[in-house]
Formats: C-alpha cells, sequence, structure tokens
C-alpha cells in the first residue's frame, strides 16, 4: 500500500493522457496556443498500462483521464479499456470539454468508462465561444446528452468561476440541478500558468479570483442544505437546493485548502509522477518504463516528495513552468 510521508495512503491517479487540446480556454492556455509535445515524448497505451498495473499493486484503486482534452486521443476507447480490465482498479472516470462526447460517449462506456466530468464556464453561447476561444456550446450539450444516454453517472459540471467572465451564472448553473441530475461544482481560480494578460474585454489576472464564500453569498437565498457527495466527488464541500434532483460543489484550493484528505497522484502525459498539481517537483519514469524496469521505486520517490500541503497564494503564481493543459487538470 502507499502511503504518504502524513500517513495518507494514495488511492487515486490521475493520467493526463496528452497535452493537446481542441480549444483554447482562456484560462488554461495562451491564445498562441502551447509548444505540443512530440508523440515520441509521450507515453504509449502499453506504457500507460504498465504504470496503472504498478499503482494497482500499491493500492490504487480510481483513475481518472485527463489532458489537455483525453478525446482528442486516438486509442481512447483502448485505453479505457485496458485500464478497465486492470484487476483492483474499481473505477475509471474522464474529465472533458464535450466537444467529441456526442460521438465517444457510449463506446466509452462499452469499454468500461463509469462516469464524466464536464468543463463547462458559461451557460451563454456567444460567451462560451469567447472563453474557449471558439468552442460551440451546442456540441457540449449534445455531448451531456450522449453520456446520458449511455449512462455514464453521476454527470459533472466543473465551473471555474472568474470575476468579470462568468461570476454573475451561478445561480443559472445552481438552477441546473433543480431539473437534472447532475452535479454542479463551482471551482476558484488557480494562478497555474494563467497569470497572463487574456486579452482585450478580459479580466485582469489581479480582478478574477473569486472566493467559494463569495461564491456561496451569491446563492444565499437558495437555502442550501450539507449534502452527502456523490461517487468521486473528491474534495468539493457538497450542498444541495431542497427539491433539487443534483447537488452543488464548492471546491476551493486557496480559500479553504482540501489538501489534509489528498489521496491522489499525477502521471503527465510525458510520463513524470507529481505528488502535487501545484508543487512543481517530478520524478520522470518514463525511460524506466521503455527499458522494462520496475516502476515501484519510481512511485515511492513521488510519493515521498508529496506534500502535507501547498502555500499557493491568490496572487502568486505556482513554481511550475507548466500550465495546467501541460499537468493534466
Amino acid at each position: 500500500m502507499f502511503i504518504d510521508p502524513f500517513g495518507r495512503p494514495v488511492t487515486y491517479l490521475r493520467i493526463s493522457l496528452t497535452d493537446r487540446c481542441n480549444l483554447r480556454c482562456v484560462y488554461c492556455m495562451p491564445k498562441e496556443g502551447v509548444q505540443w509535445q512530440s508523440h515520441a515524448e509521450q507515453l504509449s497505451v502499453d506504457e500507460i498500462v504498465r504504470v496503472v498495473e504498478t499503482a494497482a499493486q500499491g493500492g490504487v484503486r480510481r483513475v481518472r483521464l485527463t489532458g489537455g482534452e483525453p478525446l482528442v486521443h486516438p486509442q481512447i476507447v483502448e485505453i479505457v479499456r485496458r485500464i478497465a480490465s486492470i484487476p483492483s482498479i474499481d473505477d475509471v472516470s474522464l474529465t472533458t470539454n464535450a466537444i467529441l462526447l456526442e460521438r465517444l460517449a457510449q463506446p466509452l462506456a462499452d469499454a468500461g468508462l463509469r462516469r464524466v466530468n464536464v468543463s463547462l464556464d458559461s451557460l451563454d453561447a456567444d460567451k462560451f465561444k469567447r472563453i474557449t476561444r471558439g468552442g460551440d456550446l451546442n456540441r457540449v450539450w449534445r455531448g451531456i446528452a450522449a453520456a446520458e444516454r449511455a449512462h455514464l453517472a453521476p454527470i459533472k459540471l466543473n465551473t471555474v468561476i472568474v470575476r468579470g467572465l462568468n461570476n454573475n451564472e451561478i445561480s443559472a448553473f445552481a438552477r441546473l440541478t433543480m431539473e437534472h441530475d447532475w452535479h454542479v461544482r463551482f471551482i476558484e481560480i488557480m494562478p497555474i500558468g494563467n497569470a497572463q494578460d487574456w486579452g482585450e474585454g478580459f479580466p485582469t489576472p489581479e480582478e478574477r479570483y473569486v472566493s467559494v464564500q463569495e461564491m456561496k453569498a451569491q446563492l444565499g437565498t437558495w437555502d442550501l442544505q450539507p449534502s452527502t457527495s456523490p461517487q468521486g466527488n473528491g474534495p468539493a464541500r457538497t450542498y444541495h437546493i431542497r427539491g433539487a434532483l443534483g447537488t452543488i460543489g464548492f471546491i476551493s484550493p486557496l480559500g479553504e485548502h482540501f489538501c489534509q484528505n489528498c489521496n491522489r497522484l499525477r502521471l503527465t502525459s510525458d510520463g513524470k509522477l507529481r505528488s502535487c498539481l501545484v508543487i512543481p517537483a517530478e520524478v520522470s519514469l518514463r525511460d524506466a518504463v521503455r527499458q522494462g524496469e520496475s516502476l515501484e521505486s519510481y512511485f515511492e520517490r513521488a510519493i515521498a516528495q508529496k506534500p502535507k500541503h501547498h502555500d499557493l497564494q491568490v496572487a502568486m503564481p505556482a513554481g511550475s513552468k507548466r500550465g495546467m493543459s501541460q499537468i493534466g487538470g
């Protein structure tokens, strides 16, 4: 069993399959994009499976696939099928922008995917296109509908709240839970690789942050009731509106640290293990997996670097040179 230096068992692995994405969300990627990794730099399907097999032997039970955008990976269905077939892996999930989900939801469910989180930062089609620099909101809704038909549940909507951009939509997102068995999670923006100017009409770095306390205050008249978290809700503090089908969650990496319950490791698409999203320390296992070495010691080294908590501040850029699309959201 993998245990970190503070006695926390490590049971959850987030895997970034690719740094590529079919959107350019302002808080995630520069307008001009980033320098993509070459395919030779990225782990192959066989290599990813070997890493997960080692993780499972150490007690990892849950795997979440991320990116970039994981659905742009040409072998995404095969990856899900092979990971889901590994003994001891109880849950395979995926975070997506849902642009390609309409076509892939059923094949992914058939391969063993359990559920999806959809990144969605506006319910207004024009604003969504502006935030994502070209995304089509209708394709997202069709993808979510396909996920429902494929019984990929519970469906969660991840919404990064940014002042001057979408903080006026909190009530509209909350209202979705009245009509759908969806789980909306409001997330504080994290200053990781996104401190640059986003362009004309967007808020400055100093203006962007909205605390979860302020988000909750906007819903003060809704009589939020504490709720049991849906499966895999992680660090979200969860509530429901009386009579609602779904729930509302608040994820606060800055205002209310949740590090004390952290049970995860991250694997980047180029084969580096990270014990923390924020702390830049990494352990590369790509060469080891390609040379057929045992990977257990690499996991142990990465876990030994796991901090008790991060010290990220609202206005402080993270130490990592990688942005969210390169680390894996």
